[in-house]
């Protein structure tokens, strides 16, 4: 199963958003405060529960500086998944940013999960850009 959430403009370098990204403890910025718990980060991972749902962990997997940051899934989550940051240079002190998605899920799984991860991908692009307005 894969999602892209939207693409979203950033004020921001490529250079400045994957500085902000490349430290997993960031990754809570982006996240529905009110639908998280049990939140733990270092620099290189991260793991939470999301509000009626499982516990997601996500470990850093490759760095392309300073275009994409690969997280894949960690021991506590209940699927296989990749999520792949794709950072573009737009110039003039902007860029463009997504999130792309690619998990190893059954056909019921996949019903049941894929509407909110879309919902939550593309919630966590939309932080991205608000977090860096003036």
């Amino acid at each position: 199963m894969e999602i892209k959430s939207t693409q979203v403009t950033i004020n921001a370098s490529q250079k400045e958003v994957f500085d902000f990204l490349k430290d997993a403890q960031n990754i809570y910025h982006l996240l529905p405060q009110d639908k998280v718990t049990n939140w733990e980060a270092d620099e290189k991972s991260c793991s939470f529960k999301v509000q009626q749902a499982a516990t997601i962990s996500l470990i850093q997997d490759e760095l392309n500086e300073p275009a994409t940051i690969k997280m894949v899934s960690g021991a506590k989550t209940p699927f296989p998944f990749s999520l792949t940051i794709l950072i573009n240079e737009e110039g003039e002190g902007q860029s463009s940013g997504y999130l792309h998605f690619d998990g190893k899920v059954n056909t019921f799984l996949k019903m049941m999960v894929e509407k909110p991860l879309t919902n939550l991908f593309n919630y966590m692009s939309e932080r991205l850009k608000k977090r860096f307005e003036a």
